[in-house]
């Protein structure tokens, strides 16, 4: 991965995008430090699909199931309700 700093990667926009579509992600560095990384539009959308289940694997999972609590019948309390006139 090629490291741009944030100056040469601004000034240099359209070669910064070309390195990542032909080499793949470009780090940027400011003040020296890693900021921030351009990824080919390929990678991002697989990593995006990857970092969310889809709704089979929710509906398939336990991660959502537990104990549901819900109170003794006859116990809800309700608002009073003052009709206006």
């Amino acid at each position: 991965m090629q490291t741009w700093p944030v100056q040469d990667a601004k000034a240099r926009f359209s070669e910064f995008l070309d390195a990542c579509i032909a080499e793949g992600p470009q780090m940027v560095t400011k003040r020296g430090t890693e900021a921030a990384v351009l990824v080919p539009v390929e990678v991002w959308r697989r990593m995006q699909a990857a970092s969310k289940p889809s709704l089979k694997q929710l509906l398939l999972s336990d991660a959502g199931r537990g104990d549901l609590v819900l109170p003794a019948r006859g116990q809800a309390r309700r608002r009073n309700v003052q009709k206006m006139e």
